[in-house]
């Protein structure tokens, strides 16, 4: 544990103790930033993984007077090009309440020590909304940069996106004749 200097903030390493905080934690964190509602008894889980299983990373809990006032999830990148890690922040979320007190910094610090003294990791990444300006300029203030790459998924649980066909059948054009010359090779 460690204590910010001059603040009542306090951060731990999260324990089986805090499982219920980070689980009501990433609930309000998804439905303030993406409007979604998760399921408890997925998030459950996910949690007490996190909690249990040292290799999926590890949750930081920030304390202010005794009170859970945030979080932070750390996961691990492996870069063979640098023969090191690199730990992704998610899972951010500060209490309305403790916002702009300096509760995000005091995680944030306390990561960056704390994969220092690892010796095996280069650095710290994390992705933030495009929009979300206030976020980018925190993570500035704490001499983050931008990154030339863009972030792109396949969430195999999101519903697909179908798009009916047009009147009449589709112009057949080079992936159509091509799957036409596969179709007719298999038989």
């Amino acid at each position: 544990m460690t204590s910010v200097p001059g603040s009542d903030i306090q951060v731990r390493h999260a324990t089986y103790r805090h499982l219920e905080n980070i689980i009501d934690f990433n609930i309000a964190m998804a439905k303030e930033t993406e409007g979604k509602i998760l399921d408890i008894e997925v998030v459950r889980p996910g949690v007490e993984a996190v909690l249990t299983r040292n290799d999926l990373g590890f949750y930081l809990i920030a304390e202010h007077s005794g009170r859970p006032a945030g979080q932070l999830l750390i996961t691990y990148e492996w870069s063979d090009w640098r023969n090191s890690f690199f730990w992704w922040i998610q899972s951010v979320y500060v209490v309305p309440e403790f916002r702009r007190l300096g509760v995000y910094k005091a995680l944030h610090y306390y990561a960056a020590e704390d994969a220092r003294r690892q010796g095996d990791v280069r650095g710290l990444r994390l992705y933030v909304d495009k929009d979300n300006t206030i976020a980018q300029g925190v993570y500035a203030g704490l001499r983050m940069r931008p990154t030339h790459y863009d972030m792109y998924e396949i969430d195999f649980d999101a519903r697909p996106e179908v798009k009916l066909p047009e009147e009449g059948p589709p112009e057949e054009g080079p992936l159509q004749e091509e799957q036409k010359e596969n179709d007719d090779a298999t038989g």
